[in-house]
């Protein structure tokens, strides 16, 4: 279930050059995708990232990379604080965007960014690429399937021993650091993946001393009842699994459960019944390149794994934690 070969008709730009656009650009390339060009604020970095990589084209601003006109796709790679600019920046001038995880600061941002979208009718897509990886294809599947009964809960996890620099993007809340939008989005997107978005969100959090989420924890109500439970911190390596419990079983993904990894299934008598565990080359994050591919090919603007509905759902919950701890980015 790996992605496919990539046969290169979608043409990516890479807007910034830092750790994750790295990561993507490299699982791009090894899978048949065209990279033509990247953008960064220096003509140095963009040279630099471009030459290590074998990229054709660097441009030393990001307007420049958005209006190049052998670029189709844009991908989104900038702090969480100017995602929104930048995704519009693209859309202005034709191109389709892939913005990274979280899609924005808040649900008005988002909501801005899929107006526009849909009103030129580029295809916008938040890069959640767990939702792409074909484990949790097999998740929704055996869900959908009723093998493990109705659906009760949803529990995971998100935990890293990350920098406590207080200079570090991650600590600073004027570019939106914190666990919450670096980690916390994707035990939360999973549980609105699985059981939709929350009708009663319970949040509690720990800060730092420049006045960013820590850690988090949240326990929210959904449809019928079920209840999901996740936790995300900067301060310590956890377990990072994640369990789906139903009425007549339950599912299992083992650590770390939002990167590729093994998935087992039980009934309600804890008998193993199903399994998943399929190797999955580079880092998998050519899967949401593949689905991007696929959607352009076919004339599409949306994913059905990743709605634009979805995003802007996971940023109201996300708006409603910060408003239960008492977190605001002070840009808003």
């Amino acid at each position: 279930m790996n992605a496919p070969m990539s046969k290169g008709a979608v043409r990516w730009g890479i807007l910034a050059t830092g750790g994750i656009a790295r990561l993507f650009t490299k699982d791009l390339l090894a899978h048949g995708h065209h990279v033509t060009a990247v953008g960064s604020r220096s003509q140095a970095n963009a040279r630099s990232f471009a030459d290590q990589l074998d990229i054709e084209r660097a441009h030393g601003s990001y307007d420049a990379l958005v209006s190049d006109p052998d670029v189709d796709v844009v991908y989104v790679a900038t702090p969480h604080n100017v995602h929104a600019e930048n995704a519009i920046g693209a859309l202005a001038h034709g191109k389709h965007v892939l913005v990274e995880k979280a899609f924005t600061v808040n649900a008005a941002e988002a909501q801005k960014v899929v107006d526009l979208a849909r009103s030129r009718g580029l295809l916008a897509m938040e890069a959640m690429w767990t939702r792409f990886l074909p484990h949790m294809r097999f998740v929704r599947e055996t869900v959908s399937s009723g093998r493990i009964g109705e659906v009760r809960s949803v529990h995971a996890d998100h935990t890293q021993k990350l920098t406590s620099d207080p200079a570090h993007r991650l600590n600073n809340p004027a570019l939106a650091g914190g666990a919450l939008l670096d980690l916390g989005v994707y035990p939360l997107s999973f549980a609105h993946d699985i059981l939709g978005a929350p009708d009663q969100v319970t949040a509690v959090a720990t800060m730092r001393d420049t006045g960013v989420d820590a850690s988090v924890a949240t326990v929210m109500t959904h449809r019928n009842g079920a209840v999901s439970t996740t936790y995300s911190t900067m301060e310590s390596r956890g377990p990072n699994r994640a369990v789906v419990l139903g009425s007549e079983g339950r599912i299992e993904i083992d650590s770390v459960w939002y990167s590729p990894a093994p998935v087992s299934v039980y009934d309600a008598r804890n008998k193993p019944v199903d399994s998943f565990n399929e190797p999955v080359t580079g880092r998998g994050m050519q899967h949401q390149a593949a689905e991007v591919e696929r959607l352009l090919t076919a004339g599409e603007t949306e994913s059905p794994l990743m709605t634009l509905n979805d995003s802007v759902e996971v940023m109201e919950t996300m708006d409603r934690i910060r408003a239960t701890i008492g977190l605001r980015y002070p840009a808003e």
